[in-house]
């Protein structure tokens, strides 16, 4: 079986890497047993959907992925300037290298645009992480997830809530596989390899003594007085604790534009520091909050891991946070992954920044659930993927 497996953003890679390491443990496998099953053969598309070295290139590095075979080099641009460059370099691609079967993963502008071209070549496609759903029309993500699911032919799922979301959407049960989910084979083959970032000495950070944030959601980030009221409300109820905030480049710039509440040395300063500090005579957001580069995967779930909190506004950060048990606040008035809140270590605040003191007076007071781990996020969602694909290679 000809398989192209599309990435195009930060979550994509750590979503394929365990997908690619499973598909060559099963050749090597087959290699050596002498059966005549036939290989699964691959070819790795970069959409180029993220263009900043620092959220794509060091990834392939760190996960131990094979370099692309082609990087279409999209870009930045605006939703509909990306998704029409994606299935215009897509749909050459494809058409100078068909396939069997397209997967596809998680729910950025390359899943839906790459689903899109692929079916229209009546090629099939096959959605990793397929389901998942926030019913928030305002969000991409969720149009995206929509759109691809609509024209899924195989459908790999993280949870029960996703096998049901597709149930309701008319999708027959033997085109529904739920396997677990990617993002945790990831992390758990890697868990041992996080390695400190340079803020860890630099701030002279302890175990469970500080405070991680990400933010990057248009809602959250776009306008200054409303992401500084957010920095303000975290760092005056962080109990005195260090705040370290890798700063998203969508961020970055909101943060530039802050005014004259910044100096011009930050203002014009260009983020290659390991770290910045911002103080409340500088920037009116409360305490000491340490502002990084964004960092590489190894680098920030060494942070995550032992910190006393989380506070983020990304879903996929959530997922993470709940196998390694740590509290997490996500700033989002709903989420396509509920099982993170309600087995997981997960709570939804909404993007009121009045919430977030409650909530931080519930952790300060040891009141924060401890949480569990959900089905068959085990380490061995990609072997079962494989394991599928294997049976249906004859499609």
């Amino acid at each position: 079986m000809r398989i192209t497996i599309v990435a195009g953003a930060r979550p994509n890679f750590m979503k394929i890497a365990p997908v690619i390491n499973a598909i060559d443990r099963h050749n090597a496998d087959t290699a050596v047993t002498g059966k005549d099953e036939g290989p699964l053969s691959y070819r790795l598309v970069h959409t180029g959907q993220h263009y900043d070295p620092k959220l794509s290139a060091t990834f392939f590095e760190e996960l131990g992925i094979p370099q692309p075979d082609v990087n279409l080099e999209v870009g930045s641009g605006t939703q509909a300037e990306q998704t029409a460059g994606i299935m215009l370099g897509f749909e050459k691609e494809l058409m100078a290298h068909p396939a069997d079967l397209v997967i596809v993963v998680g729910d950025v502008t390359s899943t839906m645009a790459c689903s899109i071209t692929a079916k229209k070549l009546n090629t099939r496609v096959a959605h990793i992480e397929a389901g998942i759903r926030s019913f928030d029309l305002t969000m991409p993500e969720e149009i995206n997830r929509m759109v691809t699911d609509s024209i899924t032919d195989l459908f790999f799922t993280t949870s029960d809530v996703a096998n049901e979301n597709l149930r309701k959407a008319g999708v027959p049960e033997e085109k529904i596989f739920f396997v677990g989910n990617v993002m945790i084979d990831t992390l758990l083959s890697n868990r041992q390899h996080f390695r400190k970032p340079a803020v860890w000495d630099e701030v002279g950070l302890h175990d469970k003594d500080y405070i991680v944030i990400t933010l990057h959601r248009p809602n959250n980030v776009d306008e200054p007085e409303n992401l500084q009221k957010l920095l303000k409300a975290i760092s005056d109820s962080s109990g005195g604790k260090p705040v370290i905030f890798p700063v998203h480049p969508r961020t970055r710039k909101v943060i530039a534009d802050f005014g004259k509440a910044v100096p011009d040395s930050l203002r014009d300063r260009d983020f290659a520091a390991s770290q910045l500090s911002l103080r409340s005579s500088e920037a009116n957001i409360g305490s000491t909050m340490y502002l990084t580069d964004p960092m590489g995967y190894l680098e920030f779930n060494y942070l995550v891991e032992r910190a006393f909190a989380v506070i983020t506004d990304s879903g996929g950060i959530t997922e993470e946070t709940t196998v390694m048990g740590v509290p997490c606040m996500t700033l989002r008035d709903s989420t396509e992954r509920p099982e993170t809140c309600t087995v997981g270590t997960n709570e939804l605040l909404g993007t009121d920044p009045a919430a977030i003191r409650p909530a931080m007076e519930k952790l300060f007071a040891g009141k924060w659930k401890k949480g569990g781990i959900p089905e068959l996020w085990d380490g061995q969602a990609a072997a079962r993927i494989v394991k599928v694909l294997h049976k249906l290679k004859d499609l």
